[in-house]
């Protein structure tokens, strides 16, 4: 009896823990229950109140973008439709990308075209505070390439700043090729135009750092350049492409020859020692190359083929004739007008310059077209600094 009465009190006390137990693990099962569901609501109310902040941000920035949006557009209205007494804010944000380092120091002489002087060389150096080396990068892969850049040496430039009615912008110019004939400022290559900015194409030789070595161009040293873009033959090259008649003639502004004295190697020779500090040619003779290429088109004015004339020529009251070695076409349509009314000289009688790489090359043509070049100088202010451009800048690249 001693021995059932211990097996009920163990089987009481067995009974007393398990409820207990249960009761605890009830009890922290509902803590935990209680304390899961207080967290789960405060991450809710936390989830709300970010997604809320999101909303109000995102609201935030497309209120602010729509609003940037709205000012950019008023502002491009503002400069491109400026007001006619203030037509100086009638501009884009751009400015020159670099600048042209061109073996043609003038205007003159400077092909009218690009790739008609083959060995026309010029190192366009960019500003690396705006164009950076790394943006050149894969430009060498590529043959050629379009530069846009602006006439800076034309005479007119003050006046486009001035309304349209005193600007006195003349919408035909003189054409070259049709002897002093007029055509609209739009059907020709004129760099007096509404807006200076010229296109031209060049031959990508090298390219270094931040500078490029081009060929074939028609560019004035010092040029500004506003922008390169590589040449793509699928579409920048129309086969279908028309052009007017006179300009299929293409012999009208080549001459019949080009030969030298038998003084010029020499005198190149000499003014070498100091040209070849700041030339992009490699010898005199590649450089009396450049000059017969260059010289192979006639490169005088309007109103020089029509009355052969130039600085040092004298007129029969031996008063001096006007300086037109450096003129544009846009000089050229007075000049025209005037000279032809006075008695022409023989062209055999008249010397010409050109200046090439700062030097002085003079040179004469017959009335058959016959181009003879009698010298070259040194200029009594030339520089005698090296040139950061200069040939030996691209000798590794060019060989």
């Amino acid at each position: 009896m001693k021995e059932s009465f211990i097996s009920e009190a163990n089987e009481l006390r067995l009974g007393i823990t398990l409820t207990v137990t249960f009761a605890v693990i009830s009890i922290s099962t509902a803590i935990s229950a209680y304390v899961f569901k207080r967290k789960s609501n405060a991450l809710n109310s936390k989830i709300r109140e970010l997604e809320a902040s999101l909303k109000s941000s995102i609201d935030k920035c497309v209120s602010e973008r729509q609003g940037r949006i709205r000012a950019q557009q008023a502002l491009r209205k503002e400069l491109t439709q400026p007001k006619s007494e203030n037509l100086k804010l009638a501009y884009y944000p751009m400015s020159p990308i670099g600048t042209i380092h061109s073996c043609f120091s003038t205007r003159n002489g400077t092909p009218r075209q690009p790739l008609l002087v083959p060995l026309a060389r010029a190192s366009l150096v960019f500003n690396t505070t705006r164009v950076p080396p790394a943006s050149l990068e894969g430009l060498a892969e590529y043959s050629h390439c379009w530069i846009l850049y602006i006439f800076h040496l034309n005479t007119d430039l003050e006046k486009l700043w001035k309304h349209p009615s005193q600007s006195g912008f003349k919408a035909k110019v003189r054409v070259p090729r049709l002897k002093g004939g007029k055509m609209g400022v739009f059907a020709t290559r004129s760099p007096h135009r509404p807006c200076p900015i010229g296109l031209t194409v060049a031959k990508i030789e090298a390219v270094h750092e931040n500078m490029m070595l081009l060929s074939g161009v028609d560019l004035v040293d010092g040029t500004p350049v506003l922008d390169v873009k590589p040449y793509v033959p699928y579409c920048d090259s129309i086969k279908e492409a028309a052009v007017p008649n006179w300009l299929t003639e293409d012999n009208l502004l080549t001459v019949t020859s080009v030969s030298f004295s038998g003084d010029f190697s020499s005198a190149l020779e000499n003014c070498w020692t100091i040209a070849e500090k700041k030339s992009l040619y490699a010898s005199p003779a590649e450089f009396q190359s450049l000059i017969k290429q260059v010289l192979s088109w006639d490169i005088r004015s309007l109103s020089q083929r029509n009355r052969p004339h130039d600085a040092i020529s004298k007129k029969e009251n031996d008063e001096p004739l006007p300086n037109t070695s450096d003129v544009d076409e846009h000089q050229d349509e007075t000049a025209f007008e005037h000279e032809r009314e006075q008695n022409s000289l023989n062209s055999n009688e008249v010397i010409y310059h050109l200046i090439l790489d700062g030097l002085n090359i003079s040179y004469k043509i017959d009335q058959d077209g016959n181009v003879i070049v009698e010298n070259v100088s040194n200029p009594v202010t030339f520089d005698n600094s090296s040139n950061s451009c200069n040939y030996l800048t691209w000798k590794d690249k060019l060989q």
